[in-house]
């Protein structure tokens, strides 16, 4: 039985399964409730479900997973030989994940370090692979929340919806915000400010949204080194174009990932998102 540190996120992370495979990564799901259906994001519910669900303006709702599932997550870490856990969350301000984490922590049968990294999506995968990484080097469970909470600092998300209608159904954005964007007829720009969603800019056509997002990403990536991740709800052809155009634009692109976000988020964001995350290395 080998030791190692442990690293733990939850399902909002949406890292390729062939990478958290291979950096021994786990993923705590976190449920949407759709109707009278209560489905672990990842693997009982698909996000064209999800969408279609929103379409036609069904209740959809999310939920943290409870204490006990992070208690079963920590114990069998440790059975696995784990002698310290780092177990790496959304943003506090957008879920109580990290608080049903901090619960099952204190009775862990090894050390367990809850961080909240403010991050969603793949700005919180990318911070649960610089932990990975340090682990598997042989760092401890310091060093690994270490290269985490530097990963998070240099890391932002930018992103693109159709309508606040959907953040302002889940709470995630004020009423007044997301009425006078209907009313100005305004297209949405947010980013993730202190772990909150917070608006960037607006823009008056959704072509203009989205080459504002690329330029923006665009300058915040600089010349520095990055990796990027190019999110989409059932906007596949949205996100592959912009890709495409970010290769082109990025001389220190190292990795780019493109990928459809799941349920969770898909839940609050509504059909059209498009999403970008610029990460330092």
């Amino acid at each position: 039985m080998s030791r190692h540190v442990a690293i733990v996120t939850d399902s909002t992370a949406y890292l390729p399964a062939r990478t958290m495979q291979r950096h021994r990564i786990t993923a705590v799901p976190l449920t949407v409730v759709l109707g009278d259906r209560a489905l672990e994001e990842g693997t009982e519910i698909s996000t064209r479900s999800l969408a279609q669900a929103l379409q036609k303006r069904r209740p959809v709702t999310t939920s943290r997973p409870g204490p006990e599932v992070f208690a079963e997550t920590y114990r069998r870490a440790a059975e696995s030989g784990a002698t310290g856990i780092v177990s790496l969350h959304l943003s506090a301000e957008l879920s109580g994940t990290h608080d049903a984490a901090v619960v099952a922590a204190r009775q862990a049968p090894v050390p367990v370090r809850v961080v909240d990294t403010q991050m969603i999506a793949m700005a919180l995968g990318f911070c649960a692979l610089a932990a990975a990484e340090t682990a598997e080097a042989g760092g401890t469970v310091d060093d690994a929340v270490t290269s985490a909470e530097k990963r998070a600092a240099g890391t932002s998300a930018y992103f693109y919806v159709d309508t606040l209608d959907y953040l302002r159904r889940g709470g995630r954005i004020g009423a007044a915000q997301a009425l006078l964007g209907s009313a100005l007829a305004v297209k949405p720009l947010l980013q993730l400010a202190g772990g909150r969603i917070e608006p960037l800019e607006k823009v008056r056509t959704a072509s203009r949204a989205i080459a504002r997002l690329e330029e923006i990403a665009a300058d915040r990536a600089g010349g520095a080194e990055v990796d990027v991740a190019v999110h989409h709800l059932a906007a596949p052809d949205r996100a592959s174009a912009l890709a495409d155009r970010l290769r082109t634009r990025l001389p220190g692109l190292a990795d780019l990932h493109v990928s459809e976000v799941g349920a969770v988020i898909g839940a609050h964001t509504g059909p059209g998102l498009l999403g970008v995350v610029v990460s330092a290395r």
